[in-house]
């Protein structure tokens, strides 16, 4: 997910007027070489005899369990660029070159993707990352057997100021790596003209002139600018194979991405995530809005991530999201809008007046109105004077600003009645479940340990006071004194208002598949079949099957109509607990520098015992059987919850639902026991006795939260399978 605008060409233009040869960006050296095949071996027959001892004896599992991450970004992407510069106290360049040697050595993976936002790519970089990502497979060792498999592929970045408008985010992935397994371009959500074109020789000029006075880094800024403003517009209304090979080719709907995608004819699936960080997604926003034959194609959106390092969207709570008034509090809720208003009486010379509160309601309105971005009509009030409104309080590791209308239990509820699907039926969605990391440093799944906040979150701030003055608060407007009511937020301030957004930001998530081989068709395969889970970070094995199929035993992302009542039965183990630093091996192929600067001097180090599952969560949700059927009232979660004994080797437990009547959907969320991470406690709210929020202590991403604290909260970590959709043979839509 970017955090980046989507006119960012435009913004970026006015950061380097702010700070105030060409220098080609580099897809980096790869340095780790392959993983010695025994040290691959040992690693899957360690989840493969937790598996059998689960199943009992004789059991031998078919598939193995791989570790993943699908959404990865290098600074080839316009954000991570951004955020990597000093003013942000970003610690320079990561090209798509060290994503691979992270997922090798850092982090352990099996096979990672990269998804570098399309606005950002001309066809320079798109081809650097392809060759990049061809030599990471190439260091792979055996193909029916590689360490590590990584995929090719780009985020289209769409959002919309209104619900009506907005799509989200959605990563693009492709299964092959020749020349006619990709497309010779990605597509970008930006449409036609939608980008600023200034003039290229002023911007090298200025470029030079940065390098020249020991701005190097905003220099090289200018520069990728220049090269992304050169880029001509595809014409509009040719096919995509019929195309200019440079141009710059944009999809504004998913209709049009998916019309694209099918004339290139290549095989792809097509990942929405982010959907309910509020940040991007206008109050409002509903998945309703592209659940239709055009915008939604079940053959390539098979899945969906539903946690990443910016938050967790799986969780529906019934909150007044873009309601016409503004909402009074509630004893889980409190609302951006209201609290403008609260903040406006604070400093009315004479509160309780028909002024004052003339001018309270005139606030929570303009917040109201505001959109993404309540807090930017009061913007000389400091982040803490907000405290925790349009939070989500009872979520695990939430999304900033959670969308419910935009989150994986709200979609898995919502039928759309006037089109159908293939069999006939009211067309809805029925996703597999993912996560990753959305890391913008070239770091997949950095969710292994919970360290070094700074370096395996995306947090970003100002690197000292002097900085926030200069800068942040001459862009922000903030001077500490009361200051009027604004009525129009800029897309600039969006960039520099990062004091909030860092109290959502963590390490991440990883992508398990159960897969029948290492090789690169068995991973696809497994993707397109749903059999898929995600974690919040840690290694924790999990299987989720229905006992009771019509052919028998189906796992996880199955889909099947059956009349009797369905049992199922769960399986998992925690994560291995993690040694320090990092094993020998990582430090011979990396060596001592390159392993300190890109994965922190810490790596992904599995001792010999497990963490404790402490139990098994049901969640049960019945799609909607007629329009307009509210949604709050088909969400059971949890609907069962299992507890687990006290085992290292793991929980096993079987339930089954008697009242099975209509068509339904069942996934299961196992809970580790509790252990601290980053930013489990996001804002860290205090509250009075009456239970209303009275004080925040963000974790800021810049200088005021010291960069050795790592905000460490205690969570249960998690998995959460693929659903799996029973559909009862008797029914009424």
């Amino acid at each position: 997910m970017a955090r980046a605008p989507r006119s960012g060409a435009v913004v970026l233009v006015g950061l380097v007027l702010l700070a105030c040869g060409s220098q080609e960006p580099s897809a980096g050296v790869l340095v780790g070489p392959t993983v010695p095949p025994q040290t691959v071996a040992s690693r899957e027959e360690g989840r493969n005899a937790v598996g059998r001892a689960l199943a009992g004896p004789g059991s031998e599992p078919a598939k193995q369990i791989l570790f993943g991450d699908l959404h990865v970004h290098s600074t080839f992407s316009i954000d991570a660029f951004l955020y990597s510069l000093p003013i942000f106290a970003g610690e320079g360049a990561h090209p798509p070159a060290d994503a691979c040697d992270f997922a090798r050595y850092c982090s352990g993976l099996d096979f990672f993707s990269m998804n570098d936002h399309a606005e950002g790519l001309n066809r320079e970089l798109w081809q650097k990352t392809i060759e990049s990502v061809r030599a990471c497979n190439a260091r792979a060792g055996d193909p029916a057997a590689p360490d590590l498999v990584a995929f090719m592929g780009f985020e289209w970045t769409q959002t919309g100021s209104r619900p009506e408008t907005h799509f989200g985010h959605k990563n693009v992935i492709f299964p092959g790596l020749a020349d006619e397994e990709l497309p010779a371009r990605p597509i970008s959500a930006v449409p036609a003209g939608g980008q600023a074109r200034p003039p290229g020789f002023a911007m090298r000029a200025g470029a030079a002139l940065m390098r020249g006075v020991g701005l190097a880094p905003y220099g090289d800024l200018v520069d990728f600018v220049a090269d992304l403003a050169e880029s001509e517009d595809c014409p509009t209304g040719v096919p995509t194979r019929e195309l200019p090979l440079d141009c710059r080719e944009s999809a504004e709907t998913p209709e049009l991405l998916f019309q694209k995608l099918a004339e290139w004819g290549l095989p792809s699936l097509v990942i929405p995530h982010g959907l309910a960080w509020g940040i991007h997604a206008p109050p409002g926003a509903r998945l309703d809005l592209q659940l239709s034959r055009a915008h939604h194609d079940p053959s390539r959106q098979r899945l969906i991530e539903i946690m990443s390092g910016h938050g967790n969207g799986e969780e529906f709570r019934p909150v007044p999201d873009g309601a016409a008034s503004c909402p009074a509090p509630t004893p889980g809720h409190l609302a951006c809008c209201w609290r403008a208003g609260e903040l406006v009486r604070e400093r009315c010379q004479e509160p309780g007046s028909a002024d004052c509160e003339a001018e309270v309601e005139r606030a929570r309105q303009l917040a109201l109105d505001a959109g993404v971005r309540p807090r930017s009509v009061l913007p000389r009030v400091r982040d803490e004077a907000w405290l925790d409104c349009d939070e989500c309080r009872d979520c695990f590791k939430p999304a900033a600003a959670l969308r419910p209308g935009q989150t994986a239990q709200y979609g898995a509820a919502i039928r759309r009645f006037d089109e159908l699907d293939e069999a006939g039926q009211p067309l809805r969605y029925r996703f597999g479940f993912i996560a990753s990391t959305d890391n913008h440093a070239s770091r997949p799944a950095t969710g292994f340990k919970q360290f070094d906040r700074r370096t395996m979150t995306d947090s970003r701030g100002p690197a000292d006071e002097a900085t926030e003055r200069r800068v942040y608060d001459r862009v922000l407007g903030r001077r500490g004194e009361p200051g009027p009511v604004r009525v129009a937020p800029s897309r600039v301030r969006q960039l520099f208002d990062t004091e909030r957004i860092s109290s959502f930001l963590y390490p991440g998530g990883a992508v398990a598949v159960h897969a029948t081989g290492r090789d690169r068709a068995a991973v696809w395969r497994a993707l397109s079949e749903r059999e898929v889970y995600g974690t919040s970070g840690p290694r924790i094995l999990l299987w989720f099957d229905l006992l009771n199929g019509p052919e028998g035993r189906l796992p996880m992302g199955s889909q099947v109509r059956m009349g009797e009542t369905p049992r199922f039965e769960v399986r998992a183990a925690g994560a291995l607990r993690q040694e320090p630093g990092c094993p020998e091996a990582a430090l011979r192929a990396l060596g001592a520098e390159r392993l300190e600067r890109l994965c922190g001097g810490e790596c992904n180090h599995p001792g010999e015992t497990r963490h404790l599952i402490e139990a098994i969560e049901v969640v049960r949700i019945q799609p909607q059987r007629h329009a307009g059927e509210p949604v709050a009232d088909l969400i059971a979660d949890p609907w069962r919850r299992l507890p687990c004994s006290p085992d290292p080797a793991g929980c096993r437990v079987t339930f089954e639902d008697p009242d099975f009547a209509r068509d339904t959907v069942y996934y299961v969320r196992v809970l580790q026991e509790a252990t601290p991470a980053i930013n489990g406690a996001n804002l860290r709210t205090s509250f009075d006795a009456a239970g209303n929020a009275s004080a925040v202590r963000p974790c800021y991403g810049g200088y005021r939260t010291p960069a050795d604290d790592d905000c460490l909260a205690p969570v249960h970590e998690r998995a959460w399978s693929s659903p799996i959709y029973v559909d009862a043979e008797s029914r009424s839509p």
